[in-house]
């Protein structure tokens, strides 16, 4: 199975998204486009690399090729790079032990302009919490649940 991964922030920190497809034979199998709060881009590729093989695992695939367009991600993964900065250790330690059950798993590195679907689906997680985000601040705060309000205790104001 074939997995393009990619995580996109919108600030560095800011709002931050994941996006996976998944082909078999060059057919798309699957795809995943998932917001994941404030982080950074790093902690946006590898929660995108965590969640593929998640996902991979739950779907009973065990042969993996991950294609990613994030340097920093591959060599680290590879073991070429350290793994520096303590916000993405566990998440490293994570994907790593998460490897482990896969038979083959290969990461390769590719061009940003042959992941322009993962890409895609990382922003478009993004561009939909910010527009649920403006439509609720449009139509004002939520009740909060339990609350009431004096309408609904039978009481007029005014």
């Amino acid at each position: 199975m074939d997995i393009y991964i990619d995580g996109s922030s919108m600030g560095n920190p800011g709002d931050a998204g994941v996006g996976v497809i998944f082909s078999q034979a060059e057919v798309p199998v699957k795809n995943i486009s998932r917001y994941i709060g404030r982080q950074t881009n790093n902690v946006a590729e590898y929660t995108a690399l965590i969640t593929a093989l998640r996902e991979a695992l739950e779907m009973n695939v065990r042969k993996v090729t991950i294609f990613s367009d994030s340097q920093l991600l591959c060599r680290q993964i590879s073991g070429e790079y350290k793994v520096k900065n303590k916000n993405i250790q566990h998440l490293f330690e994570q994907a790593k032990t998460l490897l482990r059950d896969f038979d083959t798993c290969r990461i390769q590195q590719i061009p940003r302009e042959l992941n322009k679907g993962a890409d895609k689906l990382a922003r478009l997680a993004i561009k939909e919490e910010r527009s649920k985000i403006g439509r609720i601040a449009a139509h004002g705060s939520l009740k909060v649940s339990g609350e009431e309000s004096p309408s609904s205790r039978g009481q007029r104001s005014g």
